[in-house]
């Protein structure tokens, strides 16, 4: 008897939740930053990704191949022109693997979030129905003729208060419905990977038709051109220098400046080079603002799987929103201590002082430049003088190394924020000790602070070897504007 009554509760409980669960999960939104904008994202059961795209652009929409779909209303953002949104949404539209994935972790939270409190909802009814015992819930389920008034005036409010029929509905401007891309614009050529992007029908200006030819074309130039360059990458591979057993490669990139494009570039060629840590000497955004998280997103999505990854902020990261959510997403931030995050290499770095300004030492405020190099640098000898010796110093850019590099105290002085090659070059400190300063140019190809589409100029990562903790050699690759690779000879490092 006990375990029947348990099933027919658990089985009330079910009855409850699950209408309760459906109910909040579909009336529930969030937040959040979406394709450079501020968005409320909405579930949906229409099987539709959504996209409402403001009143001069019609709302766009494609399947999600599920059940289950979305509705993105798009809200203010920072972009200073038509062209220059247009090219954003262009360059994310073809790299859209990140931003896929935020939206998706947020729908996943509301879902959760709503089983939770459907489960609770669902268990106050049943814990009134046990608290109220046999005999009193007996006398209660008693029809009478005044109980039964009273459930139905009380069910009747509860209905009217949900439905609000006084208020009328609201005059609403019709839709013609919904039809294919190419359909809608025959004058636009739609890239076939578009082709199941529905939009919402309706007049659309020569101006409308305009910018989403020009959001296609960008689309489709940008998502092209890396994917020649990906495809290509088997043909380099024979000219990378491959780790021996023991070692540990890692991909140092710098100065992406937003380009998303370049992420799977360096992934694809990073696990033909056998490369399993990421080091990002940082400049991934041109103002550090939380409308440039598309940029973070990406990153994170290209290098989720590599074992270790490590960040400090350039000048253009200004304030400590792409530090905060690159470390929510799991990355580590060398912020003035010293650390181990990977085979044994002892690993050293600062922001750029001149992205926070805060001098970013610690929690030391107003200190200059030349303050944070100097302190970099005693505090790097100071390891070393313990026995503690610092394999790689990371910066955003080389001259905060300096100091430690002429007093002899660190291996390696790895960098970016020249936006072009500059090493390695090799140094020989006033204690005899040997070390080397290498600047990677811009991963991005970017020219100026924001690099979105195709690259500006050459784009460049680079492999480090490390073997038993210390850095042993070097192997720049760069990217043409063309989308040709230039596989520059293995570089080794001489410590002795």
């Amino acid at each position: 008897m006990r375990v029947r009554h348990g099933l027919i509760l658990a089985v009330a409980w079910l009855v409850i939740a699950l209408p309760a669960w459906a109910f909040l999960f579909l009336h529930s939104s969030t937040s959040m930053v979406v394709a450079s904008h501020d968005a409320v994202v909405t579930p949906t059961l229409d099987g539709h990704a959504r996209v409402e795209m403001g009143p001069y652009l019609p709302d766009l929409r494609r399947p999600t191949g599920s059940r289950f779909g979305v509705r993105i209303r798009l809200e203010k953002t920072t972009a200073t022109s038509t062209g220059e949104l247009v090219r954003r949404y262009a360059s994310i539209a073809g790299h859209p693997d990140g931003e896929v994935r935020r939206v998706t972790v947020e729908v996943e939270h509301l879902a959760r979030d709503a089983a939770l409190r459907a489960g609770l909802l669902a268990l106050l009814p049943i814990g009134l129905w046990q608290l109220l015992g046999a005999e009193r819930r007996a006398e209660l389920l008693r029809p009478t003729i005044r109980r039964s008034i009273g459930v139905v005036l009380v069910g009747g409010l509860v209905v009217l208060a949900l439905a609000e029929p006084w208020r009328g509905s609201p005059t609403r401007v019709q839709s013609d419905g919904w039809i294919p891309a190419q359909q809608a614009l025959p004058e636009v050529t739609v890239p076939k990977e578009l082709m199941d992007v529905q939009v919402q029908g309706g007049l659309l200006t020569a101006s409308t038709q305009r910018l989403l030819q020009s959001a296609f074309s960008g689309y489709d130039d940008s998502k092209m051109l890396y994917a020649k360059v990906e495809a290509s990458v088997p043909q380099i591979a024979g000219l990378l220098h491959l780790p021996d057993k023991g070692d540990t490669v890692a991909v140092l990139v710098s100065d992406r400046h937003d380009n998303i494009g370049m992420d799977g570039v360096v992934e694809a060629v990073s696990k033909a080079a056998g490369a399993t840590v990421v080091l990002d000497a940082g400049d991934d955004t041109s103002t550090g603002e939380p409308w440039e998280a598309f940029s973070l997103d990406s990153l994170d999505q290209a290098f989720e799987k590599f074992d270790t990854r490590v960040a400090v902020s350039g000048n253009h990261d200004n304030g400590t929103f792409v530090n905060s959510y690159l470390e929510k997403l799991g990355w580590t931030h060398l912020d003035g201590k010293p650390v181990e995050p990977f085979a044994g290499v002892r690993m050293f770095g600062v922001d750029d002082p001149r992205a926070s300004g805060l001098g970013n030492w610690r929690d030391e405020k107003g200190l200059t430049f030349a303050e944070v190099k100097q302190r970099v640098g005693d505090a790097v000898c100071d390891l070393d003088a313990k026995g503690k010796r610092v394999a790689t110093l990371m910066v955003h850019d080389a001259n905060l190394g300096g100091t430690a590099l002429e007093r002899g105290c660190t291996d390696l002085v790895i960098a970016g924020h020249l936006h072009v090659q500059v090493g390695p070059d090799r140094i020989v400190g006033e204690n005899g000790n040997i070390g080397y300063t290498y600047t990677n140019g811009t991963t991005g190809g970017a020219a100026y602070a924001i690099a979105i589409g195709k690259p500006r100029r050459e784009a460049e990562f680079t492999f480090i070897t490390y073997r038993d903790g210390k850095p042993i050699g070097l192997q720049p690759i760069k990217v043409e504007t063309t989308g040709a690779f230039e596989v520059s000879e293995y570089l080794p490092l001489t410590l002795r």
